[in-house]
């Protein structure tokens, strides 16, 4: 085996089947990195320990469907620079977490995880070409919209059981101020809003997440705290129920708004960190309208406000800031906080 450990994973060169089997492992844990921007294999390890402390099925699935995406981009013959990269893991990832999380844990429901997994893959592809047009990242759009579409089917599928984390389909109630915030709920809240990223409610999950960050990108870990603060400060000071501040619940999107706009798509700089912050800021609200809006359907919302949020002030910044578009942020380099560490030589589509 021809290869050797870089400062963001393990590069083979060789072409023989265990360099292929190395290289292709790494490539799953870049895109479980990747989904906090970094295609850093070191993060992905981290990441996957820190999810596995929390919940060993947990753990299970983002590999399994990690796995399954970016198995689907090589057999459809996806670019290899991007494959090689996790570019099309992690919505695949964050899929298979997602559905072991509102679904009953059935062997019906794995297989799900794997069919969504794979498809998840194709809607990445698919949106990556549409937005193209506009050098607009996907980002976890793939994610989002295979989930939904998965926890709707359930309304048809008798066999196909939600779990009680599902919201119940009904219209959005006014909720009033419920607890107290103290010094502990900060605390606690400021690292469950990053475990939360991938659905992890626990302290240690997000301390070793903001780790893994660290080894990644300083500025994404610093922006992940930034944006997990500001979204748990807002939540506060707009009568949030103390519980699901605790739970970080609405401190997650903040923090992916917060290292995409910070640390990923836009050069830094003063001007770009106020308008990562700005971001980070609305983003709670965009959070509960989007929550309130999908309640009559039954469905969470997701990492859709992140999206939402991040694609609004990545057109408004081609008119607000075009001094400062990171090359980065084009569709030509993807989701790569850190990938150009990454020596490969150029190739050809895989086949």
């Amino acid at each position: 085996m021809n290869g050797y450990f870089s400062s963001s994973g393990f590069v083979t060169e060789g072409e023989d089947a265990f360099s292929r089997t190395v290289g292709f492992f790494d490539s799953v844990l870049r895109g479980i990195g990747q989904v906090m921007f970094q295609g850093n294999s070191y993060t992905g390890i981290i990441f996957t320990i820190g999810i596995f402390c929390n919940s060993v099925p947990f753990g299970v699935a983002v590999l399994l469907g990690t796995i399954v995406s970016t198995a689907t981009a090589m057999l459809l013959g996806a670019d290899r620079n991007l494959v090689r990269i996790g570019h099309y893991g992690f919505n695949g990832g964050l899929v298979a977490i997602a559905l072991l999380y509102f679904l009953q844990p059935t062997s019906l429901t794995w297989l799900c995880v794997i069919l969504a997994a794979a498809g998840s893959t194709i809607v990445m592809a698919a949106l990556g070409r549409l937005l193209d047009i506009w050098k607009i990242p996907a980002l976890t759009a793939p994610f989002v919209f295979t989930s939904l579409c998965f926890f709707l089917a359930t309304a048809r599928f008798g066999r196909l059981q939600s779990t009680d984390l599902l919201p119940t389909a009904g219209l959005p109630r006014a909720v009033s101020v419920e607890g107290v915030v103290v010094a502990k709920t900060i605390g606690e809240g400021l690292f469950n809003g990053i475990a939360q990223v991938f659905f992890q409610q626990s302290v240690l999950t997000g301390f070793l997440f903001t780790i893994g960050l660290l080894v990644g990108s300083r500025a994404a870990c610093l922006a992940a705290l930034a944006g997990s603060a500001t979204g748990l400060l807002v939540a506060w000071g707009m009568g949030a129920a103390e519980p699901a501040i605790r739970a970080g619940a609405f401190g997650f999107n903040s923090v992916l708004v917060a290292i995409a706009l910070g640390a990923t798509f836009l050069a830094r700089g003063r001007a770009s960190l106020v308008y990562a912050l700005f971001a980070a800021t609305i983003t709670p609200f965009v959070y509960a309208a989007v929550s309130a809006a999908l309640a009559p359907l039954g469905v969470p919302a997701l990492t859709f406000p992140f999206v939402l949020v991040t694609w609004i002030f990545l057109f408004a910044g081609k008119a607000f800031m075009a001094q400062n578009q990171n090359p980065m942020s084009s569709l030509d380099s993807p989701q790569r906080s850190n990938t150009s560490l990454l020596p490969l030589p150029p190739t050809s589509n895989a086949k």
